[in-house]
């Protein structure tokens, strides 16, 4: 069975882009117990399991992770914290649970959740700024925000960007991507009229809007959207071309420079070939003998 992947809700779950994407699982549960009991038939059923939750959601969300994963004593639970705004969770866990059915281990499958984010172009539409910390804004753009009819489109990741709607253009991805477009409170027909073709997406698909983006955006007020890689060739590609190491700590592989299950990072080069240097000179020493000293 393919590594589960879990998001900790629902609404982070998005729509399978075929028949072959395994659906995502949904931890922590409503219970210290009936998680407790989901997490150990998970482990059970796919023998590793791969969380992910927004950098944004609650701790007593975070806690009960982490209580379960404790009182289960398993080292096959990873818990990824994603500084990215919800639906670019829900995008990053879509593409993993595409990646799951491929050759890859474990520990690649997670830490491989670092470099995907990477790629994801996260933001949202927002009548207001005022709220907003988790992006830079300047005194400018707040002062504005207080004009009625002011719309501001804003780039999260990868790299932060806020604009006025109508005084500049967001910096879009170089590579083929599909849009998704969650809707709040606002249309999000600037984001289908206007993003869209400026970003020369491959299609664009209409989601709903996680519970958790007004706390992450810090207004009921906006339209989310993300834009990623969707074709799981390409993925498979750009996760394999990545060097592969093994973990020091608890000897899964890895890809980057931290182990997505126990969180150790990979040591300097150096380190890593200093064992290599002592196998290569205790097989060069030859064996005495029989009956020598």
């Amino acid at each position: 069975m393919p590594t589960a992947i879990a998001v900790t809700s629902s609404d982070l779950v998005l729509p399978p882009h075929d028949r072959q994407t395994p659906p995502a699982a949904v931890q922590p549960l409503e219970s210290l117990e009936s998680s407790l009991t989901g997490m150990h038939a998970l482990i059970e059923q796919h023998g590793y399991v791969i969380a992910l939750y927004p950098a944004s959601t609650p701790g007593d969300v975070t806690r009960r992770l982490h209580a379960v994963r404790s009182v289960l004593e398993s080292d096959r639970i990873a818990l990824l914290g994603i500084d990215l705004p919800p639906l670019g969770v829900a995008l990053l866990a879509q593409q993993l649970r595409q990646l799951s059915v491929c050759d890859f281990s474990p520990g690649v499958l997670a830490s491989a959740a670092r470099l995907l984010a990477h790629y994801i172009y996260a933001g949202a539409l927002l009548s207001s700024v005022a709220k907003l910390d988790r992006v830079p804004v300047s005194l400018k753009s707040h002062a504005k925000s207080w004009v009625p009819g002011a719309q501001f489109a804003v780039l999260a990741n990868p790299r932060p960007q806020l604009i006025r709607v109508g005084q500049g253009e967001l910096p879009g991805p170089e590579f083929g991507t599909r849009l998704l477009v969650a809707p709040g409170q606002l249309p999000a027909d600037w984001l289908t009229e206007t993003l869209a073709p400026a970003w020369r997406v491959q299609g664009v698909t209409t989601v709903p809007l996680s519970a958790e983006s007004t706390r992450w955006w810090g207004t009921g007020k906006l339209a989310e959207f993300a834009a990623g890689l969707y074709d799981v060739s390409v993925l498979y590609q750009l996760v394999s071309s990545v060097r592969r190491e093994e973990c020091h700590w608890c000897g899964l592989e890895l890809i980057g420079d931290r182990c997505g299950f126990c969180a150790a990072p990979l040591p300097p080069a150096s380190a890593r070939e200093l064992p290599k240097a002592r196998v290569r000179a205790a097989s060069s020493v030859r064996a005495l003998p029989r009956g020598a000293t």
